[in-house]
């Protein structure tokens, strides 16, 4: 049986783009705009979606605090409509900000993985620029691979990859997390192109709390902290952990991140 059809699991809502590609994102705990106390917003990795095991804990904590939390899945993932293969960095910021202008309503912490830390960070400047900044109340950013299809990518997968990726329009990079391999567009790599930002960083208004694995294969910590030291602001941190992978995902992981989301919850909300 799929997820989606355990009668167990809260069932999933559709969002439809303009171009007619249907998203799907769940609201867990308080309904949104519901009250004033801050919410939740997660922004899950390449080829994840959101009923991974780190959005379930953060769905638990929601439910669990009497919090909004909103996830979604990006075209193409999860139960979202689209191909995998037709989605660029800029269709998924597009998913990321629909689903938070229309069903995330009030002030939110965004809490992105791998992918999602650079999605967030996207999401973030676009909230800023858009004089919406009193919305954005912390960032928690879990193995962020922001500027990934160059640093992480493009720069680091060699030769064969760029010459497959110019000639054939793609490239199939097998994964340790799925049976089906990464699928690598030259669309993927030249649209992230117009959304680096580590070489320009950002000012952020928010605290941000950087979550990093040591032994990350994907994301290395060095990236990490190169992502760490790309944001400007008065309350920035970065906790490398100890033999940390990529998924961090243990039971001492999820209990961090669920005391580190709910320590910048509170503050928003002036209790500390």
């Amino acid at each position: 049986m799929p997820d989606n059809a355990n009668p167990t699991l809260p069932a999933a809502q559709m969002h439809v783009m303009p171009d007619g590609t249907r998203i799907a994102w769940i609201a867990d705990g308080t309904a949104p705009g519901a009250d004033s106390r801050s919410g939740t917003f997660w922004l899950g990795g390449f080829k994840s979606d959101m009923r991974g095991t780190k959005a379930e804990v953060l769905a638990d904590h929601a439910r669990r605090t009497g919090r909004s939390f909103v996830r979604f899945d990006y075209s193409g993932h999860g139960e979202s409509g689209g191909a995998f293969v037709d989605g660029t960095i800029s269709s998924w910021l597009g998913n990321a900000e629909a689903i938070f202008d229309t069903h995330a309503a009030g002030k939110r912490v965004l809490i992105g993985s791998s992918m999602g830390g650079w999605i967030a960070l996207l999401l973030a400047r676009r909230l800023i620029a858009a004089g919406k900044a009193e919305r954005l109340v912390g960032l928690v950013l879990i193995a962020p691979a922001a500027d990934m299809t160059k640093y992480l990518m493009w720069d680091k997968y060699g030769e064969e990859f760029r010459d497959e990726v110019v000639r054939l329009g793609k490239y199939e990079r097998p994964s340790e997390y799925s049976d089906e391999p990464y699928v690598i567009t030259r669309a993927l790599i030249e649209d992230g192109q117009q959304h680096l930002m580590l070489e320009q960083g950002l000012d952020v208004p928010c605290p941000v709390r950087v979550l990093q694995g040591e032994d990350d294969p994907d994301v290395p910590w060095e990236h990490g902290l190169k992502v760490y030291r790309a944001l400007r602001g008065g309350d920035i941190s970065f906790d490398l952990i100890k033999q940390g992978d990529h998924r961090l995902s243990t039971e001492r992981d999820l209990a961090r991140l669920d005391e580190t989301v709910e320590a910048l919850c509170i503050r928003a909300d002036g209790l500390v």
